[in-house]
């Protein structure tokens, strides 16, 4: 089975990502610290976006509002039959 950890912390993703905008490589980041190569590439995205800087995809903000409306739908449905 495999081993799932709890997620980061918002203060930590944004150190990160500060020291990455600061000079760091994602790669030298990723070797000192414990998150991914990735991981640390797709927190520049979504900083990106957040920032305005990037509109290829939703902010954090917008992604929790979507999360927040799928779950009241969810419930929607479930309550209906009922």
């Amino acid at each position: 089975m495999p081993r799932t950890r709890p997620p980061y912390l918002q203060k930590f993703r944004e150190q990160i990502v500060e020291l990455a905008r600061n000079g760091c490589s994602p790669k030298e980041l990723a070797e000192e610290f414990e998150p991914t190569e990735t991981i640390i590439r797709n927190w520049l995205k979504q900083g990106d976006q957040d920032d305005g800087i990037r509109s290829d995809g939703p902010t954090t903000e917008e992604k929790e509002e979507i999360r927040q409306l799928r779950k009241k739908l969810r419930k929607l449905r479930q309550e209906r039959p009922i």
